[in-house]
């Protein structure tokens, strides 16, 4: 599924125009990234839940030359589901 089925799947399921639909499917997902970017977790109960995780630094190797390259600390959105989702999902 992509976004655009996504879009036509809520405004289906809540009865609502697809136009209606997209803004709270925008609406929701920049919500979600502007408190990542925060540093907060979003807990949606019986889905799951997004937080930040921190990469350290490291070293790698360019596979092409086998010179060493440092890899800069970085952070990484992560998502761990819910039990309800996985429940859900398994059957």
């Amino acid at each position: 599924m992509n976004k655009n089925e996504l879009i036509a799947s809520v405004a289906a399921d809540a009865n609502m125009t697809k136009a209606d639909a997209a803004e709270a499917v925008e609406a929701t997902l920049d919500t979600i990234i502007d408190a990542l970017k925060k540093g907060d977790e979003v807990r949606l109960v019986g889905f799951g839940t997004f937080s930040v995780s921190q990469r350290a630094a490291s070293e790698g190797r360019n596979p092409r030359t086998g010179e060493t390259i440092k890899i800069p600390a970085s952070k990484a959105p992560k998502f761990k589901a819910g039990k309800a989702f996985k429940d859900a999902v398994n059957g």
